[in-house]
């Protein structure tokens, strides 16, 4: 299919598979009992080395997060160290598996790791985001000790923009198949939907390690939400001996329930193999029916739905939680965003974690997938401190050459069974101009472009960068030709004069909303978005009001670690979400943009501390001095909006301003009830309403799970400072300590503070704006107690129960 032929592009489904990263053979999570050594050591990897004193850990670990921050080090990585780390576990591998295969699957390592085996050196995978698998097989001892060492050497910390973490960071398997099995990522789809009914080709690859060629039967069966089966094919091939041999199939659904934005249905697929009579392996795929299509002048639809996409961009840390973040704390973050309207999510800028995308395949979010954000050549990062000295170029363009093309084919195939995954990206700012690319364009005057001033001949040329996309486009397409595949642009201006936009399926402009309609006259069959932009109205309008945009994704959805600034900066804040899960009043005004059920917020702050301008950031406090002048702003996307305290109106009635997008109130101040109430063709649509509050006198704690399901689940506890009456007090800074009692541990108390100096991982914190966010992870069966106590504080508990 040729994408640039036609303005119209329509794409087809491929399926997902949840909770089967590897998707065959039996999985066994082997994430607790693990023993770590922060530092290098000779011979670490031998079989007999006695480990018994080194310190225990559980999988998923992030030696970073734990480690103290130091302003010598760098401002990219939240000026947390990374290191090198060994990691080894001993096994229990039955005698009666001998006869079977034996892999370990890696779901991510960060980074430059090496694996061993009973001394035995397995394989390396230097990218840190690569999930990734080896037969160990050959190394085991059945029946007898088996140990497993890992090696993880980020001593070149600065080699990422923002915090990447450090260790063995997702979830570790142990994997066993018989000698004739699905291969590795080996189930995969693609469906098309015509008047009421999907066709469905499925393709297996059949792997077959056994010592003679075998013919195999593959069994496929479509199963709807309600247990009926609803599509089915069989299907045997011969098999030669060392081959993966890909049987296709093909049936037909009738009346699909398709999976969409906001009925996200899913189906699932039993995958079976047969070796004669005898069942050899078994997977279940959830599958997502839907149809994708892009097209220059109206943008993108949705089951043929034209539609806007909503997007936010989405680093993979978690505050105080590092780069090792449970799927139940994804889950929660997830939802939040979609409260605020957001309905995409561009993973910036690698794979992330298997269980995000099941979750968006759940929730209904779609999602930009991205593989790279430098190719051949490092960007410039602080390597010490923030402006201090020379920038310095660590970074993964070092592997590039060598693991590139494979990195990206594996993300595709991880990944492309998800039916919330609507483009691949093959790089970020990979274009920035200057760093490191540059051309002759960059002379020119006043083209709107942020760089280094001038044609820099020193620096390579901009041209390769359209020879790698080449490469890259090409590669995807070996494994996914359903879905575009895309770029997020820095330098539209520079690009243009290179091969770079035309190679791509569809393109992403990252903050030159000026260049929208330029381009899009310039190159009439080009599919245009916002790949990356600012929280700003006007942003927003350039996707509003022009229908052959369709879409953006903003910088950023939740705050993240790294890329910070001067000390003690403790990473970039542009999120709409902070750390500590608080949606901020620039989320509260996205809101008032995206959502599409009546909604408002009311944010304050002194008339004269702003010059009057309207803020989108106003904090939703009502505590100052009588007589104060203070301005009041409605983020609603209702017509009108009248302002209201202790009852009467102190703001008359006012037109949504489509100019600002905010409408306002100068009022005096006085304690009390401030509430707006927004109306839609003079009835009344909503509400909300701040309150005064009055001295810091308790804590309040709630908890989002009165019982968790086994080891491993997150309970996230919701700590407030309260007054007398109850009301919260958001300007508190009280210092809070939270014990445990029970099967459980404390992961850490999130403020959502900008700062670094803090210690976030242990019991005590203080209060930001009156809040804080616990996660606690259960560790066996039984009931957890909670306390919550500040000095001079009325203290504060909650049970949680462990089935």
């Amino acid at each position: 299919m040729n994408w640039r032929s036609s303005g119209l592009v329509t794409l087809f489904l491929l399926l997902s598979a949840v909770g089967w990263t590897q998707g065959f053979g039996t999985k066994e999570l082997i994430s607790s009992g693990w023993k770590f050594n922060l530092g290098d050591l000779r011979f670490g990897e031998v079989e007999y080395l006695d480990h018994s004193k080194w310190r225990s850990v559980d999988l998923p670990h992030d030696w970073s997060i734990e480690q103290a921050a130091s302003k010598s080090l760098a401002s990219c990585t939240g000026y947390l160290p990374g290191g090198i780390g060994w990691y080894r576990k001993d096994l229990d591998i039955s005698a009666n598996h001998k006869d079977e295969k034996v892999y370990i699957y890696f779901e991510g390592v960060y980074n430059n790791s090496e694996v061993y085996v009973n001394g035995k050196w397995v394989g390396k995978r230097p990218n840190g985001y690569i999930s990734f698998m080896y037969d160990i097989t050959p190394y085991v001892n059945f029946g007898g000790r088996n140990v497993v060492a890992v090696k993880v050497n980020h001593s070149e910390d600065a080699d990422s923009r923002w915090y990447t973490g450090s260790g063995i960071y997702r979830d570790v398997y142990l994997v066993y198949a018989n000698r004739v099995h699905v291969d590795l990522w080996g189930v995969h789809y693609k469906t098309e939907v015509q008047q009421g009914k999907a066709n469905v080709w499925v393709a297996t690859d059949v792997v077959n390690d056994g010592s003679e060629p075998c013919t195999v039967k593959v069994v496929n069966q479509l199963v709807a939400a309600d247990g009926k089966v609803v599509g089915a094919s069989t299907t045997t091939s011969m098999v030669g001996v060392g081959e993966s041999k890909a049987v296709s199939q093909q049936f037909e659904v009738a009346n699909p329930a398709l999976w969409s934005v906001k009925s996200p249905n899913l189906y699932k697929l039993r995958t079976e193999v047969f070796k004669g009579d005898v069942k050899v392996d078994a997977s279940e795929t959830r599958v997502g029916i839907r149809t994708l299509s892009y097209d220059a002048n109206r943008g993108f639809a949705l089951n043929g739905e034209w539609m806007k996409v909503k997007g936010v961009c989405l680093h993979h840390d978690a505050g105080c939680l590092g780069a090792a973040v449970p799927r139940d704390v994804w889950e929660r973050r997830l939802k939040q965003l979609k409260e605020i309207g957001c309905n995409a999510i561009r993973m910036s800028h690698n794979p992330q974690a298997t269980c995000v995308y099941d979750l968006c395949d759940e929730l209904g979010l779609l999602v930009m997938d991205e593989a790279f954000d430098e190719w051949e050549y490092p960007k410039k990062k602080w390597l010490e401190g923030w402006n201090v000295g020379t920038p310095g170029f660590q970074g993964s363009y070092k592997f590039f050459y060598e693991w590139g093309k494979r990195d990206l084919a594996d993300m595709i195939k991880r990944d492309r069974n998800h039916p919330c995954i609507i483009m691949w990206s093959i790089g970020n700012e990979v274009d920035y101009p200057n760093d490191p690319y540059s051309h002759p364009v960059l002379n020119k005057e006043g083209i709107g472009q942020h760089h280094e001033h001038g044609y820099k001949t020193d620096l390579p040329r901009a041209e390769r960068i359209g020879d790698i996309a080449k490469m890259l486009v090409a590669e995807v397409k070996k494994y996914d030709v359903s879905r575009p595949v895309t770029g997020a642009m820095a330098g539209a201006v520079m690009s243009n004069e290179t091969e770079y936009p035309g190679t791509l399926d569809i393109v992403g402009y990252n903050y030159t909303e000026y260049k929208y309609k330029q381009d899009h006259k310039t190159y009439p069959n080009r599919v245009i978005y916002g790949s990356e932009t600012r929280h700003d109205f006007n942003a927003w309008k350039a996707v509003r009001d022009n229908e052959f945009i369709f879409g953006q994704f903003i910088w950023t959805g939740f705050d993240y670690l790294g890329e910070a600034g001067p000390w003690p900066s403790r990473g970039f804040i542009s999120g709409m979400i902070d750390l500590s899960g608080n949606i901020k009043p620039r989320g509260y005004f996205r809101r008032s943009l995206w959502f599409t059920e009546p909604t408002a917020y009311i944010g304050t702050y002194p008339l004269a501390s702003n010059r009057g301008e309207l803020s989108t950031d106003a904090p939703a406090v009502w505590n100052y001095e009588n007589g104060d002048t203070i301005r009041v702003v409605a983020y609603t996307n209702c017509r009108e909006a009248e302002l209201l305290l202790n009852g009467k109106q102190v703001g008359a009635r006012k037109a949504y301003d489509d100019a600002k997008g905010i409408i306002s109130w100068d009022i005096p101040y006085k304690p009390g009830k401030l509430e707006v109430v927004g109306f839609n063709k003079g009835v009344k649509a909503t509400t909300y309403a701040i309150q005064s509050s009055g001295r810091p006198y308790a804590l309040k704690v709630s908890v989002d799970k009165q019982s968790l399901k086994g080891n491993g689940a997150i309970a996230h506890l919701d700590i407030k400072v309260v007054d007398e009456k109850g009301v919260e007090v958001v300007l508190a800074d009280n210092v809070v300590t939270c014990k445990l009692e029970g099967p459980a541990r404390l992961l850490g108390l999130e403020s959502g503070s900008p700062l670094v100096t803090d210690n976030y991982r242990d019991n005590v914190q203080r209060c930001f704006n009156g809040k804080l966010l616990g996660y606690i992870q259960a560790t066996g069966k039984g009931k957890i107690v909670v306390k919550v106590t500040s000095p001079l504080l009325k203290d504060a508990g909650v049970v949680v129960a462990v089935d």
